[in-house]
């Protein structure tokens, strides 16, 4: 299975979904924990017991810490218990240093990029954590509810829709990727999140959140990159048209204006390259991450992956499972840290124009203010009226300079204004 290095340097545990003297089989999850900016399933490498948790539900450690212990057998619980109460356990990082027969159960340094595919056995019943208690709360069988998870997965979402059919589409089998089923729940669980935070009392410190402690270090990684700005305006009539005449179809505007970038992207690899020690590293694919503002006030940054290779259609499809999903903290991580070019869309807020801070890792970013009608002469010498909107690009000096980010925005400009209707094709 790949993998993908994280570059969180302490997890909070979310929930135990074992406890202690629980069986515990190789490969099962046996705890939540909170990234950055998703809820990982962390699994267990060793089968027995779970003989004891040494970090808490509610409480952070650094990667690679023990949060818990596994005995191979239920006679060796006891042992287990004991390196907990023993002095000094709890400062023990790594599971070289504890021996056998209780095995430790740690916060991964790395976390798979890929979900499980599920196996060939019809019986194996693929389900979050959080789906499983919930089922069983409510005494549901979750093998009676259709997954809209990754390879057909049972989420919290999905169960809740279940809980909730007058306000869900009427019960017609589906396919495991199709959104109507968990739609109305995230629509209501949103919409929820929203009225439910709570302004802390005025004069009191609010600890940082786990979120808030990685925007913190990648903010810090970003001040020390030589960046510079470069602005254009474009106008949108043609994309306008465009997108009132597919809108209907599903397609959203935040996927044209990805596949608008991604296409551009492919004529200029350098603005989808990044610095590295070793020297600049021209990507293979062109993934766009695109900013998402979360309810809770924090943001993530979900990709389209490969965007210039997918049609708009499908990008659009794409587009809403991984806004439903990242507002829910179940994407994958390679869905929200494999993105090779960011796109930062205030527009929707009214903004007309604004500087955008370079992610950690990527050569460029694209922040995008709102289209308005803007009084213009036109090359004839009339004066006419054409939606417009201003972008400014952030990119890394080392690897981008001047020229090179002033041809990209020309030729996207050129794209967008008289050949938007390619973005179909």
């Amino acid at each position: 299975m790949p993998a993908l290095s994280s570059t969180m340097t302490e997890g909070k545990i979310t929930s135990w979904v074992k406890s202690p003297g629980d069986k515990v089989e190789k490969g099962e999850t046996v705890v939540i924990v909170e990234s950055d900016k998703a809820d990982m399933d962390v699994e267990s490498f060793y089968e027995g017991y779970l003989g004891a948790i040494v970090v808490p539900a509610g409480e952070a450690a650094p990667v690679g810490m023990a949060i818990a212990y596994v005995a191979e057998t239920k006679e060796e619980i006891a042992e287990a218990e004991k390196k907990v109460t023993s002095a000094g356990t709890t400062s023990t990082p790594a599971a070289a240093t504890v021996a056998k027969p209780a095995e430790v159960v740690s916060i991964p340094d790395v976390v798979a990029s890929t979900p499980k595919a599920p196996t060939a056995s019809p019986s194996r019943l693929i389900a979050s954590p959080r789906a499983k208690r919930i089922a069983k709360d409510k005494g549901i069988d979750l093998n009676t509810i259709t997954g809209t998870g990754p390879n057909g997965r049972v989420t919290a979402a999905d169960v809740e829709a279940y809980l909730t059919p007058e306000s869900a589409p009427a019960s017609t089998p589906s396919t495991p990727t199709s959104a109507p089923v968990a739609q109305p729940t995230v629509q209501r669980s949103l919409s929820t999140a929203a009225k439910a935070p709570v302004a802390p009392p005025l004069g009191t410190v609010q600890p940082l959140t786990t979120f808030q402690n990685a925007v913190v270090r990648n903010m810090n990684v970003s001040l020390s990159i030589p960046t510079f700005h470069v602005g254009y305006t474009i106008t949108t009539t043609a994309l306008d048209v465009l997108y009132k005449q597919i809108k209907s179809k599903g397609v959203t505007m935040t996927a044209l204006l990805a596949k608008a970038v991604a296409t551009t992207l492919q004529k200029h690899p350098l603005i989808n390259a990044a610095f590295t020690d070793q020297g600049i590293a021209y990507k293979s694919d062109i993934n766009i991450a695109v900013a998402v503002a979360m309810d809770d006030g924090g943001l993530i940054t979900p990709v389209l992956a490969k965007a210039d290779q997918t049609d708009i259609y499908t990008l659009s499809r794409n587009w809403k499972s991984l806004v439903e999903r990242a507002r829910t903290k179940q994407l994958q991580p390679d869905e929200y840290s494999t993105g090779t070019f960011t796109i930062s869309n205030l527009g929707t807020f009214g903004v007309d124009r604004f500087d955008a801070i370079l992610p950690p890792n990527t050569g460029a970013i694209l922040a995008i203010g709102a289209s308005q009608p803007q009084v213009v002469a036109t090359a004839d010498g009339a004066i006419a009226v054409r939606n417009q909107m201003q972008v400014n690009m952030t990119s890394d000096h080392r690897v981008i300079y001047g020229a090179h980010a002033a041809q990209f925005l020309k030729d996207l400009a050129k794209l967008i204004e008289t050949n938007a209707q390619s973005l179909t094709l």
